[in-house]
């Protein structure tokens, strides 16, 4: 979804500013992609293009439609072109990497295509999905030093199976966690496929960096059914306020954050900007809502904190 998260710490570091990249970034890998829709599907592309095997996971009618005529993708940044894919409706075989790139609405049902089982001993599952709780969900179901915390800064959208628009001039992905598999090795392959990756240290500061910034503006962009523009405008005591109690809970919860710096990001975001949320909402397909707003919520209730404008806002998109 559309994000522009600030970088979550300072002690983060891009693959391509250290010397050396890591070997393997330089060796096919077997990727695996669950969900290839408007991020899924643009990784999915750039990793086959790069020269990795991709194997991507979706329903049959998908899947059959991905196999017949691969992806295709739009793109300022990457240009257009069209990349070959396998796809199945379940992993049949160990990968190296498993990118999890489907709606927190549909995670349960989708990880049935991922059996734990045959991931293989090496594989890494990198969840890159709204919201902080996901990670705890799949370490219970894959294993704590299989699984990475995960979050992009994108703007891509699934406009048909197997058809992406990327609109943003960015692509960017943190890494964090203590994995088996060294993170700078996953970062290097991202980077070789033309991504921005970085490693960082604390994965608390990555989620609720890019939190702080999405509860707003999926909550304010769905509620009143507009773009970052008249939000920042006509909405801006809601927005500061819900920017003021977001940054509070996720500093209780341990991330360095600035809300002023939250503020200054959501400025600068162009004025037709719009949410993953509100497009879902105006489609009527489910919403992120708990995943998001259900998120803030419960963590500011185990810290004592009060987040009144949130709760409302939460409350009303609901009643959407």
């Amino acid at each position: 979804m559309p994000s522009t998260a600030p970088e979550s710490e300072s002690t983060s570091e891009s693959v391509s500013d250290r010397t050396e990249n890591p070997a393997d970034a330089h060796h096919p890998w077997s990727v695996a992609v669950l969900g290839p829709g408007g991020v899924g599907g643009l990784l999915a592309a750039l990793l086959s293009r790069a020269g990795h095997r991709v194997i991507c996971l979706a329903g049959e009618t998908t899947a059959k439609t991905l196999r017949e005529n691969g992806i295709r993708v739009r793109s300022e940044r990457f240009g257009d072109f069209t990349a070959e894919v396998e796809a199945d409706t379940e992993l049949r075989e160990p990968v190296d990497l498993c990118v999890v790139a489907v709606k927190h609405t549909s995670l349960d049902e989708a990880l049935t295509r991922l059996p734990p089982d045959v991931l293989g001993p090496d594989a890494l599952v990198l969840p890159l999905l709204n919201g902080v709780e996901h990670t705890e969900t799949l370490r219970g179901r894959y294993g704590d030093g299989r699984v990475a915390a995960g979050v992009i800064r994108v703007e891509s959208t699934r406009v048909a199976p197997g058809v992406i628009e990327h609109g943003s001039p960015f692509a960017d992905i943190d890494l964090a966690g203590r994995t088996a598999r060294p993170l700078a090795e996953v970062a290097g392959v991202l980077e070789a496929a033309g991504l921005r990756a970085r490693v960082a240290e604390s994965e608390t500061a990555i989620l609720w960096a890019k939190l702080a910034f999405l509860a707003p503006f999926a909550l304010l962009t769905t509620r009143y059914g507009t773009g970052a523009g008249p939000v920042r405008t006509e909405h801006r005591e809601e927005l500061l306020a819900l920017i003021d109690e977001t940054t509070a809970v996720g500093r209780a919860e341990g991330a360095p954050l600035d809300a002023a710096r939250s503020v200054a990001m959501f400025d600068a975001c162009p004025a037709d900007m719009r949410s993953s949320m509100q497009r879902d909402a105006e489609a009527g397909r489910p919403l992120e809502l708990e995943a998001i707003g259900g998120a803030v919520l419960r963590a500011a209730e185990r810290h004592g904190i009060a987040v009144p404008t949130a709760a409302r806002l939460v409350a009303e998109v609901k009643a959407l």
